[in-house]
């Protein structure tokens, strides 16, 4: 019988983690079954706790239950311990134990896959959620020159800031947190979009003059061009979409449980309708 993963969440009928994985499991030769389970909002616990009783061996955790999976696991490694956000679970023996690749897939997609240099750029996270929470220790363990968390709240923004500064392994002598209307004059070289506001159309209250030359715009949501991209690109700014991002942390997820890192390029072709 093939070995049970699936990704929960609530919605997750969208989700393109199935296909993603069965492509990384072709790839590699793992016999494994990988399916959608929606959760309710207040039955999440219940969801994780049956799927590992049935025999389930991993699952990936997306919106709106990464905070919870921190509180769940019996412990956390990695990333996840910063992030205090999980979003890749394990059943180790009689322990699940959680780790969240959502930032190493967005470092590994900037530097390998779009060739952008982090170290020494001035970079805009925008939003304060779980999606900043999970990106933002691998994007300072890059050294960037400065790193701006930019929140419609800016009381969300100093929190998630002075937890970073908690930790003083981490390069956080360039962490600030500002409001959107503190960012008037400033340039930045890579624009990260961590919010949700493309789901409905809208984007942050950003300046006109915000990209520098040569500036990378990356939106974390992908299959869509969202108000932000398209507001980057008229204005010069290079746009990438998530995409690539959910490819590199799912396969980040799948050597965690298998052992194995797939090549995540043919399967970014793939999704893109390239192969």
């Amino acid at each position: 019988m093939s070995d049970r993963y699936a990704v929960i969440g609530n919605p997750v009928s969208h989700s393109q983690s199935p296909l993603i994985h069965a492509a990384f499991a072709r790839q590699t030769g793992q016999d494994i079954r990988y399916d959608r389970l929606l959760a309710p909002l207040d039955g999440f616990e219940d969801t994780v706790r049956r799927f590992f009783h049935e025999g389930g061996h991993g699952l990936n955790v997306t919106v709106p239950f990464k905070r919870e999976a921190w509180d769940l696991v019996d412990r956390c490694e990695g990333g996840a311990l910063v992030a205090e956000a999980v979003n890749t679970i394990k059943r180790e023996g009689g322990e699940l134990v959680g780790y969240n690749t959502d930032g190493t897939g967005l470092v590994t997609d900037l530097q390998r896959n779009l060739g952008i240099t982090v170290s020494g750029r001035r970079v805009l996270l925008m939003g304060a959620g779980g999606a900043s929470h999970g990106v933002l220790q691998p994007l300072l363990e890059c050294r960037p020159a400065l790193l701006v968390v930019a929140n419609r709240t800016p009381e969300r923004a100093g929190s998630l800031v002075r937890h970073f500064h908690k930790f003083a392994a981490l390069a956080v002598q360039g962490l600030v947190a500002k409001p959107y209307d503190a960012l008037a004059g400033s340039q930045f070289d890579l624009v990260i979009n961590a919010t949700s506001a493309g789901l409905d159309g809208a984007m942050p209250p950003l300046p006109d003059d915000l990209f520098a030359p040569g500036a990378l715009a990356y939106d974390m949501m992908y299959g869509r061009e969202t108000a932000f991209l398209q507001f980057a690109r008229v204005r010069g700014a290079a746009c990438a979409d998530g995409l690539g991002m959910l490819v590199e942390q799912a396969a980040e997820s799948f050597r965690i449980w298998r052992g194995v890192r797939p090549q995540t390029a043919p399967v970014i072709a793939q999704l893109r309708g390239g192969a």
